[in-house]
């Protein structure tokens, strides 16, 4: 790899910005990761490797690419931003997208990385400094399409780790929660304060490691009724499960009906229902 450059300094990235005309983008939720030894610490929680497929979303100026191409995986990285694209393509990692062992997709990694996956399937990894703005939705839609590779690696807002990581009963629990709980087993593997990052952010963020379950708790088929009965559960948070689920417009007596079957009162409330409740539910609403 020819790019040596000092990515835990700040003047060296601001002088690069300068240099080819660019600005911090606050739309797209852009701050970089400045500390070396947290950037290490995510790459060895990803466990990349010689030959190891990984996506990262985001990379900005490549921070965290140049770790995990060192470490000899091939990288699919999937970036908005045009003017971080020129750095990547054309100063950083120009010797890397040319061999092949980095891929560059540019655009909104919300409407490209579908295609990707239905041509080349899950990577072994996805690992990622996720931009704020998008980090909780774009999590959700893998999950939902069912792109679920053995283990992602994410830097998040601390408060979205946490309801990443929440069970049933606790503040944090949210349809997100049962979402993310699907298929995986997750843990916050450690906490970035904001001095970690430049621009410094307003919030501190958590690294979360998602580590995929032998079994999900539903079976492929059953997959959409799931989530369409999470999103109706947890719609308004006040309300009974009964009342929620009507949002599905399917009859008092089917719903009543699939509640008792499921062994969950029509007065209980969706944040006091594990996931294996849930998918029970969902299988009787069928």
């Amino acid at each position: 790899m020819s790019w040596d450059f000092d990515y835990s300094a700040v003047n060296s990235i601001s002088n690069l910005l300068e240099e080819n005309g660019l600005n911090m983008t606050r739309k797209f939720g852009q701050n970089f990761l400045v500390s070396r030894a947290s950037l290490e610490k995510i790459v060895s929680l990803s466990g990349a490797c010689a030959g190891m497929k990984v996506w990262e979303v985001g990379p900005g100026i490549g921070a965290l690419t140049s770790l995990l191409l060192k470490s000899g995986a091939r990288v699919t990285a999937f970036e908005i931003d045009r003017g971080f694209c020129r750095i990547l393509r054309e100063k950083a990692f120009a010797d890397e997208l040319e061999n092949g062992q980095l891929k560059l997709i540019e655009g909104d990694a919300l409407k490209t990385w579908l295609p990707e996956f239905e041509e080349n399937g899950a990577p072994d990894v996805i690992c990622a400094n996720l931009p704020y703005n998008v980090g909780s939705v774009l999590i959700g839609s893998f999950i939902e399409h069912r792109c679920l590779p053995p283990l992602m690696v994410y830097t998040l807002q601390s408060e979205v780790v946490h309801r990443i990581c929440a069970k049933p009963g606790d503040e944090d629990y949210s349809g997100f929660s049962v979402v993310t709980s699907l298929d995986y087993e997750n843990r916050e593997a450690f906490v970035l304060k904001a001095g970690n990052f430049w621009p410094a952010p307003n919030v501190d963020s958590s690294v979360v490691e998602m580590r995929r379950k032998e079994q999900s708790v539903i079976e492929q088929a059953d997959a959409q009724n799931f989530f369409n009965t999470v999103h109706a559960l947890f719609a308004q948070r006040r309300k009974t499960v009964k009342n929620n689920l009507k949002a599905l417009k399917l009859s008092s007596q089917t719903i009543d009906g699939a509640l008792e079957r499921a062994g969950i009162p029509a007065t209980e409330r969706a944040e006091n229902l594990s996931v294996s409740q849930i998918a029970r539910l969902s299988k009787e609403l069928i």
